[in-house]
Formats: structure tokens, C-alpha cells, sequence
């Protein structure tokens, strides 16, 4: 990897604790070397010259292909239902904080 500061089995293990992940020791190191591996990888996509290259949202030329925004009362949960078995505090769900962990 060319950056200064390569990833380290330390930083997949907090990228893991951050989302709630259980990996093993073995997937921790092999995770370092294909997030290497991505990161050179997009590195040198940020080297080419982008300068006279139209910006696009899309390149598939599709127009309008996602559904009708209706509701599907067939599908839908009441509120008690969707958090039925789970923490919640005055109608929303509880989530543990991801971020006051140690690093």
C-alpha cells in the first residue's frame, strides 16, 4: 500500500467493533490486505485526469425505473408489531452507541 499509513489488524478490528461485526483473527488479517488492496486500487483511479470528462448520475440511460411510491398496507406493521421483543424508549427503537466504544 502507498499511503503513509497502512491499515493495520487493529483498524479492522475497530471497523468490525464499529458495526457490530464478530470476525476471527483470520478474517481480521485477511480483510487488511484486500482493504489494501482496494484502497492502491482507488488511489490510482484518483491519479486519472477527469478534467474534460462530462459528470453522469447514471450510464445506463434508464429513466424511471423504480416503482410508484404507494403504500402496501398488506405488508405493513403496526408500531407495536415492528417493535414487538425489542428495547425501545417512548416508541422508537434502542440501539446500543457504536461510537462511545474504545478504540
Amino acid at each position: 500500500m502507498t499511503n503513509a499509513a497502512a491499515l493495520t489488524k487493529k483498524d479492522i478490528d475497530h471497523i468490525a467493533g464499529l458495526a457490530n461485526l464478530s470476525i476471527t483473527d483470520r478474517q481480521s488479517e485477511e480483510l487488511v490486505t484486500q482493504l489494501e488492496e482496494t484502497v492502491t486500487y482507488v488511489s490510482a483511479l484518483q491519479k486519472i485526469s477527469t478534467e474534460n470528462i462530462p459528470e453522469t448520475s447514471q450510464v445506463t440511460n434508464t429513466e424511471n425505473v423504480y416503482r410508484k411510491d404507494e403504500i402496501d398496507s398488506e405488508r405493513l406493521l403496526s408500531q407495536k408489531d415492528a417493535l414487538s421483543g425489542k428495547k425501545q424508549y417512548k416508541g422508537f427503537f434502542v440501539v446500543d452507541a457504536v461510537f462511545d466504544r474504545e478504540k
